[in-house]
């Protein structure tokens, strides 16, 4: 199917809110990937959200140049022509640009779609996020504003992040003190006040529960998805809204039990990302496909090797489907399995 219009995408939160389920977005850096992602998401039935961070989108415009809004618009471009294939819907979506990349990711792209939009046809991506965890938080709500004046008139959404995530990814590092790592009611007020509860344009929040992005055991980090329920009961008797007023997003997730992600999405989580676990399938499998086929993509002592097991299709193959595999594992652990717009 054709990638999500606005209104399909607003629909799909809308229903996976309603229904106590969230949509994995999943970090793509490469055709292969897609292709991975679209092939796992069909195998379990599932709409979804594909995303592409700032040094996925440095990787797509090729790793010997920095031309990352380039590299966004091929991904974006490459993944509306092959998702018409497929019998299910999906999103995009540009994760995690922080300050200092605005200027040569988001805002381009941005732009582009404006132009789109002036031309009477669709935005190139359906959200972005604006990752501000690393400034002060009035700063942070101060560039989000501006923002999302911007997404409303393309009819996107913007998500935003506050809190801070710990932990690193793509070179955006965050160290804070534990406290740092917790969201409190006071600044999802502030957020509040600033951007509204969808009148001045729609967003989603990633608000911080412990959460660390990267790799780690279970019990290792201190997940409160309790806590996002204390905010989003907040939020509703502060402000006469119904429950759950935030879409929310999870961020970190890797290494969290099954218990903590379902209740997370209970608390309103609509979104979760997902990175490390699709990257270690994918290259997991290569490792081993290369261990036992050695002497077919190896020339060993003067021998030709196996051209049929060199052939990157051939382990290519392999990784996309043990990526689709973990990728089908996602919805069912977020519920979205099932649950497709065909």
């Amino acid at each position: 199917m054709p990638i999500a219009t606005p209104d399909q995408y607003a629909e799909m939160l809308d229903k996976a809110k309603a229904g106590g389920f969230a949509y994995p977005a999943f970090n793509v850096s490469s055709s292969q990937t897609i292709n991975a992602v679209l092939q796992g998401l069909t195998e379990a039935g599932s709409d979804g959200i594909i995303q592409v961070t700032t040094g996925g989108a440095d990787y797509f415009a090729g790793q010997t140049v920095k031309a990352r809004a380039t590299g966004a618009l091929a991904f974006a471009r490459f993944a509306t022509e092959v998702a018409k294939n497929y019998p299910i819907t999906v999103a995009l979506h540009t994760d995690h640009c922080p300050k200092n990349a605005l200027d040569d990711f988001v805002l381009p792209l941005i732009a582009a779609s404006e132009e789109e939009v002036k031309a009477g046809r669709n935005p190139i991506f359906q959200s972005h996020m604006w990752d501000g965890s690393a400034v002060p938080l009035d700063e942070n709500l101060q560039i989000a504003q501006e923002m999302l004046k911007r997404t409303k008139a393309i009819n996107a959404i913007l998500e935003v992040e506050i809190g801070v995530v710990g932990g690193e990814e793509d070179g955006v590092r965050h160290e804070g003190s534990n406290e740092a790592l917790y969201t409190t009611l006071a600044d999802a007020e502030k957020a509040v006040d600033a951007l509204g509860l969808g009148e001045k344009g729609r967003y989603m929040a990633a608000l911080t529960f412990g959460n660390v992005h990267g790799v780690y055991k279970p019990g290792n980090v201190k997940l409160r998805p309790e806590l996002l329920k204390e905010i989003q009961d907040g939020l509703a008797a502060k402000y006469g809204h119904g429950p759950k007023p935030l879409d929310l997003v999870f961020h970190g997730g890797s290494g969290s039990t099954d218990e903590e992600i379902a209740e997370a999405v209970r608390n309103g989580v609509v979104k979760m990302n997902i990175d490390t676990d699709t990257q270690y399938a994918f290259t997991r499998s290569i490792a081993g496909y290369m261990f036992q086929n050695y002497d077919g993509v190896l020339k060993i002592d003067g021998e030709v090797g196996n051209k049929k097991a060199y052939d990157p299709r051939a382990w290519g193959k392999v990784a996309e489907t043990a990526m689709a595999a973990r990728v089908v594992e996602a919805t069912q652990q977020l519920g979205s399995a099932g649950h497709s717009g065909k």
